[in-house]
């Protein structure tokens, strides 16, 4: 059986949360803890705390999961920017302590035409200073990207050498695999032999142990098209055929997934957890 669920608003408080997600019959769902959109936010109070962890136990979720925000940039060259990241960065962590939260998922970021070198060494040193100065409950999930000018982790190579070169704290790194972004990059996941293929490189690069959670999204773009476009699940280019490869695999249907599909008038989230849930019990 796969645990499976969606991103969800914390739209009127954080507890809110916990109630979308078992109105969407979740297992497990991923937050914004914070504006996403923005740099500050309303600290945490104990009142905030207590309701959603509350609400957690009740609800019978087996996880939570929290995400970055979109504006931080860990490989930025700028200075204001880079700085403020990395104090967001640490603060999340922090949040995650607070709301027994154990996973918090990064984008990488762009050097922003700064170079690979220049950009992996202003992530390696964001990680260190984050890492040392949270709570040292909480492991951080490096996300890959599809490939897009200047981004960075579209390989695995890449993301073992940002990994490697991290001190203490890169036993509180682990990866989390987007199969839209993944596929945009060119890791084929359509049959069996490419699924295999593509995660045989994953752990001779990054190892399979450092695996921790999915991003389960259909990608419009084609292979290699580095085209960052999440489609329904069997609806996009990865298809039916992909995502039952994905689902029936030994290895990834333990993992917990979080969708992060479109919600049009084709499909809504309940639609698609449907769709996973019939592919992974096929």
């Amino acid at each position: 059986m796969v645990c499976i669920g969606v991103h969800v608003s914390i739209a009127g408080g954080l507890d809110r949360a916990v109630d979308r997600a078992v109105e969407r019959h979740c297992d497990l769902f991923q937050i914004f803890s914070r504006s996403p959109r923005g740099w500050s936010s309303k600290d945490l109070s104990p009142d905030d705390v207590e309701r959603f962890q509350t609400k957690m136990k009740a609800s019978g979720m087996a996880l939570a999961v929290d995400h970055m925000p979109y504006l931080p940039n860990l490989a930025s060259p700028k200075e204001e920017v880079y700085s403020r990241s990395v104090d967001l960065l640490t603060a999340e962590l922090n949040r995650c302590q607070w709301l027994n939260l154990p996973y918090l998922v990064t984008h990488l970021g762009s050097h922003l035409g700064s170079g690979w070198e220049t950009g992996k060494k202003r992530i390696v040193d964001a990680l260190d200073v984050a890492l040392s100065a949270a709570n040292r409950d909480v492991m951080l999930l490096l996300e890959n990207t599809s490939g897009t000018k200047n981004s960075m982790g579209s390989s695995f190579e890449e993301i073992a050498a940002i990994i490697d070169a991290v001190g203490t704290g890169s036993a509180r790194l682990g990866v989390c695999l987007d199969t839209c972004h993944l596929f945009a990059a060119g890791y084929d996941l359509r049959t069996k032999g490419d699924l295999r293929e593509t995660l045989e490189q994953f752990d001779h690069s990054v190892g399979l142990d450092r695996l921790k959670l999915l991003h389960l999204n259909d990608s419009r773009g084609t292979l290699g098209s580095r085209l960052d476009r999440h489609e329904h699940i069997g609806l996009g280019e990865i298809g039916v055929g992909g995502f039952r490869e994905i689902l029936q695999d030994e290895f990834l249907r333990n993992l917990p997934m979080i969708l992060e599909t479109p919600v049009d008038k084709r499909r809504d989230d309940a639609g698609n957890l449907k769709a996973v849930r019939a592919l992974a019990s096929y």
